[in-house]
C-alpha cells in the first residue's frame, strides 16, 4: 500500500518544479468546455500518483465521496456548478496544462515531458497500471485513500 503522505508530496513537488516554476502565459476565461469530457472527447489520462493526489485532496476537503461522473456532459467529477476547479490544487497534470484554443492552446510537449517521465517513474514504484481516465481512476483509489489513516 503506497505511503499516501508521501505520494501527494511527490506528485505535487513535480507540479510544482516542472509547471509551476516555469508558467506559459495563458489566460483560462474558465467556459469550462476542457471540464466537459463528453463535449470535448478529450478526457485527462492520470497516472495512480496523481489520482491519489486528486483523491486525497477532495478527501482532506472533507468530501465523502467522488461524484460518478454520470452528467449528461460528462463533466469532471470535480467542477462546480459555479465554472470552478473544486479540486485545483490537487488537479492533474492535464488540467494544469491543457488549455482551449481561446485560453492560450495547451502546453507544448517539450514543456512537460519530464513532469511525464517522473509521473510515468512513480507510478511505476506505485504498481499502477499506465494512465487512465480521470473520473475512473480517482474513484477506484478513493477506498485507498479513504482507508488509509495518512490522508494527505
Amino acid at each position: 500500500m503506497p505511503d499516501l503522505t508521501e505520494t501527494v508530496a511527490t506528485v505535487l513537488d513535480i507540479y510544482q518544479r516542472h509547471i509551476e516554476a516555469r508558467p506559459l502565459e495563458r489566460h483560462c476565461e474558465m467556459r469550462t468546455q476542457c471540464c466537459r469530457f463528453r463535449l470535448t472527447g478529450k478526457t485527462p489520462m492520470v497516472t495512480m500518483g496523481e489520482a491519489i493526489t486528486a483523491a486525497a485532496g477532495w478527501r482532506a476537503a472533507g468530501r465523502k465521496s467522488i461524484p460518478d461522473g454520470q452528467q449528461s456532459d460528462g463533466a469532471c467529477p470535480f467542477l462546480g456548478s459555479d465554472g470552478r476547479c473544486n479540486n485545483y490544487k490537487h488537479r492533474p497534470l492535464g488540467c494544469r496544462t491543457h488549455f482551449c484554443d481561446p485560453a492560450g492552446g495547451p502546453y507544448p510537449r517539450q514543456h512537460v515531458i519530464e513532469a511525464i517521465r517522473e509521473l510515468e517513474h512513480l507510478d511505476e514504484a506505485l504498481g499502477g497500471d499506465g494512465p487512465r481516465p480521470l473520473p475512473a481512476a480517482t474513484r477506484d483509489v478513493w477506498k485507498l485513500v479513504t482507508s488509509n489513516n495518512r490522508r494527505r
